[in-house]
Order: structure tokens, then sequence, then C-alpha cells
């Protein structure tokens, strides 16, 4: 499967860190789940497998997944981790999103 999603080195960084100080995960889930005030909202969950229809994201030793389901809403994205002063989080740049809520968890299409 190919694809324009990214990972930014920022990403990997925290991901990485978040990784390594849990014993039962070994990767970043990331998907699209209807909900939210703008139709669509991402989830992250920690995991440990990779599934047969999931896209396997790696840089600098972080993995990311996302399921089958998800990638359309995402292709052309890129996964980033921002560190602001109103707080830190990861962050998705979406071309796909045609408008998103104030707080920038939901996006709709």
């Amino acid at each position: 499967m190919t694809t324009s999603v990214t990972l930014s080195a920022n990403a990997a960084r925290q991901i990485n860190t978040i990784i390594s100080s849990q014993a039962a995960a070994s990767l970043l889930r990331i998907g699209v789940v209807g909900g939210g005030c703008s139709g669509f909202s991402y989830t992250f969950d920690l995991d440990t497998d990779v599934q047969p229809d999931d896209l396997l994201l790696e840089r600098d030793g972080a993995k990311v997944v996302i399921d089958e389901a998800s990638l359309p809403f995402l292709e052309g994205s890129e996964i980033d981790y921002v560190d602001e002063l109103i707080g830190a989080s990861f962050k998705i740049h979406n071309p796909n999103a045609t408008a998103a809520c104030g707080c920038g968890t939901s996006f709709s299409v």
C-alpha cells in the first residue's frame, strides 16, 4: 500500500518516549471515527499489533499504524507533535479537512 501520510521527527521522538514507558505497547494507532463537533474525530491509542490491512509508518524507531478505513481521511497528512503554551499534543496537518473545530480534535471533509 502506497501512501503520502508522513510522520514528523517531533512526533517520532514523542512516540518513542511514550512507548519506552509502556511495558505493554509497541506502537501508536491513529484512526478516524465519526463524531466530534465537526463530524469526524481522530483517535490515538497505544497498541501492540499490526493488523494485515493496517498501514505501518516508521521513523527513527517510532511505529504508527493507521487502519484501512481511516486512511482515505488521512491521505496526504503529516502527523506532528507540538508543544505550545496552551499544551502539548499530537497534531495532524490534514489537507482533506475542509473545516475544524476550535480545539483541533475534530474535522469535516
